[in-house]
């Protein structure tokens, strides 16, 4: 009898093959919960038995000893971080490496989308030292809640002011640039006054992949550790059904590509500026993405100890 696993997860379009069946497997029941706020901790969630997790909150779990979940190297949400800086149009910067000395907004300061940004502009000599910080909600539609998460420093790291949203302080000019993981509604609107900070954000996105050889993984899949120790295969069967998935939906996006006018220009453009394996799942093909997230966490004061790719994915080090 199939093994019944409950899979939380983002509404993600490459998963379409695998919710529906069309990718599937003998030994699995997959019963898959498409949700929009994550589950935060799978080992505290008694509806799930996996779930789509920040790799931030996940390194820290295993940087604090917890061992209730255990997760696998394979990155259900990659992107690039670049085109996450936005800015007014009438304003002068152009360049991450202007950000230094002014103010930035950041939707949630140890989330890991703002981890890899705040990677990028130290890349460009910015770092958390470097500039005055502010977390808050992006719009008025968002809900106000710490974003601090504990790492709020008064003069350096604080809260938005009164709570603002802080597209709102952008616009007033109490703010210089603001990191977000999405485009606020309306953004590229001719009236929004608002823009990318770098405006080929996708030609500095390809020199930051030549130089690092990677896409950032942003969010990982975490099983109760219980569930593995009872069925250690199922965390190899799950990525090869995620893996899979994606192959589908790739093959069926570049075959009925009227979906938008000119997804096939762009589908043919990532082929040219990327590798096909930039989403590969697996650790040795993401050590070194994984080794620099670590750094990150640990350079920008997230975490007091440097931990290694292996104290991470401890069922997946290399050699074993």
């Amino acid at each position: 009898m199939p093994l019944t696993l409950r899979l939380a997860v983002r509404d993600w379009d490459y998963l379409t093959p695998l919710a529906l069946g069309d990718v599937s497997s003998p030994r699995l029941n997959l019963v898959i919960d498409r949700v929009g706020t994550l589950v935060s901790n799978v080992a505290k969630d008694e509806a799930h038995d996996a779930a789509e997790m920040s790799f931030s909150r996940y390194t820290q779990l295993r940087h604090d000893g917890d061992e209730s979940i255990v997760g696998i190297p394979n990155f259900i949400m990659r992107g690039f971080r670049h085109r996450c800086v936005i800015t007014t149009k009438n304003s002068p910067i152009t360049e991450l490496g202007q950000l230094k000395g002014k103010r930035i907004g950041v939707t949630g300061w140890r989330d890991s989308g703002n981890t890899w940004t705040r990677a990028a502009l130290r890349r460009e000599g910015v770092g958390v030292e470097d500039a005055t910080w502010f977390a808050g909600r992006l719009t008025e539609a968002h809900p106000i809640t710490d974003r601090l998460d504990g790492f709020g420093r008064p003069g350096r790291i604080e809260a938005a002011p009164g709570e603002r949203p802080m597209v709102d302080l952008l616009r007033a000019g109490e703010l210089d640039a603001v990191f977000t993981p999405f485009m606020p509604d309306g953004f590229y609107a001719e009236d929004s006054g608002l823009r990318h900070v770098l405006e080929n954000y996708r030609g500095a996105e390809i020199d930051y992949f030549n130089e690092v050889g990677y896409v950032p993984g942003m969010h990982l899949i975490a099983f109760k550790a219980d569930f593995v120790s009872e069925h250690p295969w199922v965390m190899d069967e799950i990525s090869e059904l995620v893996d899979e998935s994606q192959r589908v939906w790739l093959s069926k996006r570049r075959k009925y590509a009227d979906t938008t006018p000119w997804i096939i220009e762009e589908l043919g453009r990532v082929s040219q500026d990327l590798p096909a394996s930039w989403n590969a799942s697996g650790f040795a093909v993401n050590e070194k993405m994984i080794a620099d997230f670590a750094e990150e966490l640990h350079a920008q004061g997230i975490l007091p100890k440097l931990l290694t790719p292996a104290d991470l994915f401890p069922l997946h080090k290399r050699g074993e």
